[in-house]
């Protein structure tokens, strides 16, 4: 299988920022203190809030202290993780290939699912207005379409293979604007910034349910076959071996909405508040989960896609 890297977007100033907005809260010498960070999937005060309760887990059953990193893009936590200022992390199935293909010494642990006896998986939607006359991915060409991230599996890279199975060039045939994170490309959406939006499966509900989106201003026109679930990656380069089997562990073993409660973390699995609106919680995976995305990138030839061989 060929290895991939990340090209497209990154250059020597953005990976400088990134290694230096992340190097505050890398692992200290003492190994008491470690940094969890996570793609941008929607505002930072958001995300670092749904990973409360992981974060949380991780402090009491290995007894050193978590710092969330609020990344500004999937490129921040990529070369975050390669410099050695991020320990574990939340990636996309296709940054976490970028990563991990490009040599970063990373594992991944485990994959959310609503569903213990489900495999991990989402997919992606393209949205448009409730009154737009677009009625499939077929239709979006020469229109202004919103994607998250060259770094992101649903809102970019399933997305441009989802258009080139009908004839549509994402390039030649569209206007793409990236719009950073999934909350942001259906909000540009419902603010008419651009005529179509991809985005992750549960980013509309949980733009409804918090009311930035009117329920039913948007309504979905495509869907993407299933996709391994975001896995959450321990830094094999960073940390103590010892330390990162425990991690592994507390991850696999009690990262569930069942086990959150009976840790004392949740006081009930109604408000166990998970990443995504996660209704189980997180399960094992392995490297292997993600050869689908591998192929995808091949398939595609994506700029954010390089075969070495």
């Amino acid at each position: 299988m060929s290895r991939i890297l990340f090209r497209a977007g990154i250059t020597a100033a953005t990976v400088a920022l990134a290694a230096t907005t992340l190097a505050a809260c890398g692992s200290d010498s003492s190994g008491e203190t470690i940094t969890f960070a996570a793609v941008p999937a929607e505002s930072s005060s958001t995300l670092e809030s749904s990973f409360g309760n992981i974060t949380a887990l991780i402090e009491q059953e290995t007894g050193v202290k978590v710092e969330f990193q609020n990344a500004s893009d999937y490129a921040a936590v990529i070369e975050g993780m390669r410099a050695g200022q991020v320990d574990v992390a939340s990636f996309g199935p296709f940054s976490y290939v970028i990563a991990r293909d490009s040599g970063v010494d990373m594992e991944p642990v485990v994959a959310p699912t609503n569903d213990v006896d489900e495999a991990p998986a989402y997919t992606s939607l393209a949205y448009v207005r409730q009154d737009s006359d677009i009625r499939g991915i077929e239709d979006l060409r020469g229109k202004t379409v919103c994607f998250v991230d060259q770094a992101s599996t649903s809102g970019y890279l399933v997305p441009m293979k989802g258009l080139l199975d009908v004839d549509l060039d994402l390039d030649s045939d569209l206007t793409p604007v990236m719009a950073g994170g999934h909350d942001a490309s259906l909000l540009t959406l419902d603010t008419e910034g651009c005529d179509a939006a991809f985005a992750h499966n549960t980013m509309l509900t949980t733009l409804e349910r918090t009311g930035q989106v009117e329920e039913g201003a948007l309504r979905p026109v495509w869907e993407s076959d299933p996709i391994t679930e975001d896995p959450i990656a321990v830094n094999r380069g960073t940390l103590d071996p010892e330390l990162a089997d425990k991690i592994t562990s507390v991850l696999r073993e009690k990262g569930n909405k069942p086990a959150l409660v009976e840790a004392g973390i949740c006081s009930s699995e109604e408000d166990c508040v998970l990443p995504e609106e996660t209704g189980y919680g997180y399960v094992p995976v392995s490297d292997a989960d993600f050869n689908p995305i591998r192929e995808i990138c091949e398939q595609t030839d994506a700029d954010a896609c390089k075969n070495v061989g």
